[in-house]
């Protein structure tokens, strides 16, 4: 299987996917550990993709995505962003209207907890 085939099999199968460089449980990177913390913090389900396991499936993202960072969130099949953006949607509260217009599962007084401790 392609990385692109990878790729497109684990979005359309996933609500939720993190193309991150190490696992939500173990991020090895801060901009992945950053994500991967509100994601977690919010309580959203989702499938995290390590990108540092396969070269291949590291640059394959990027081309899929026509993005050149790492890592990029998935929701529903589309990208979303990357770590800047994903914070700014994050603190501006489009993060909560995309999950719920997608019916994506997460705390939302978690994601008012961010939203304070960055105010």
């Amino acid at each position: 299987m392609s990385a692109e085939d990878q790729i497109k099999d684990t979005v359309t199968k996933n609500d939720v996917v993190l193309f991150m460089k190490g696992t939500k449980s173990m991020p090895q990177c801060g901009f992945s550990s950053r994500v991967a913390g509100v994601l977690n913090f919010m309580g959203v389900d989702y499938a995290d993709v390590n990108v540092l396991a396969d070269e291949g499936l590291r640059q394959g993202i990027k081309d899929y995505s026509d993005w050149p960072t790492i890592p990029q969130l998935y929701v529903k099949g589309e990208f979303v962003g990357g770590c800047d953006i994903i914070t700014e949607m994050t603190l501006s509260g489009e993060l909560d209207q995309l999950f719920e217009k997608e019916g994506v599962a997460y705390d939302k007084a978690a994601a008012e907890k961010i939203r304070e401790a960055n105010a």
